[in-house]
């Protein structure tokens, strides 16, 4: 007898995969059987995908919620999924494509159509992480043009500075205290005496 199971995938862990969950739930799939990833699709060393694969059986079937859900490369899209469907012999269902569904169309035609739109939606997939990059880099850029500044916020140099700073040189202090003192990591204090001095 084949078993179901369901692979649910977020982006990041403070994104809510409740949808998917609910949705694998209404096809039945168990707690067992329900696999769940919190990070990016842009490949396949996901920690539960990986262990979810090794569970899985000739003849089983394998539900997720979108092409997307599954990953975000193209090429690895489409290997994986013949992974699954050719080499381990799994059926898969996309539960918002029906076209997608392995157990319809088991004729060439329905193989056909069912590569295709995988083809397609794959592409597809790729194409929006791509431009999802240029949109942030085209962010970033016009951002540091307004002089928004990124990382960590630069600590500001306390008002005595050039007078710890002055008082180490004279070897009044040792340079620890100097930059303790001064509320900075030993090289950020380096970094702010080159900018006093230049």
């Amino acid at each position: 007898m084949y078993k179901r199971y369901g692979y649910v995938r977020v982006s990041s862990t403070d994104q809510n995969e409740d949808r998917q969950v609910l949705a694998m739930r209404n096809k039945g799939i168990t707690w067992a059987h329900l696999y769940i990833d919190k990070q990016s699709g842009k490949d396949f060393n996901r920690p539960q995908y990986q262990k979810m694969i090794t569970k899985l059986q000739p003849g089983d079937l394998l539900y997720i919620m979108s092409i997307d859900r599954l990953g975000r490369n193209y090429d690895e899209i489409l290997a994986q999924w013949r992974i699954l469907t050719k080499e381990i012999g799994i059926d898969i269902s996309v539960l918002d494509m029906p076209l997608l569904d392995t157990r319809n169309g088991q004729d060439l035609m329905g193989n056909f159509i069912a590569d295709l739109v995988l083809q397609i939606l794959s592409f597809v997939a790729q194409t929006e992480r791509e431009n999802i990059r240029k949109r942030q880099e085209q962010g970033i850029a016009a951002a540091r043009e307004r002089g928004v500044e990124f990382g960590r916020p630069r600590r500001a140099v306390p008002e005595d500075f050039k007078e710890i700073v002055r008082e180490w040189e004279k070897r009044k202090i040792p340079f620890a205290q100097a930059v303790k003192r001064s509320g900075m990591s030993e090289s950020t204090f380096y970094r702010r005496l080159r900018e006093m001095r230049g």
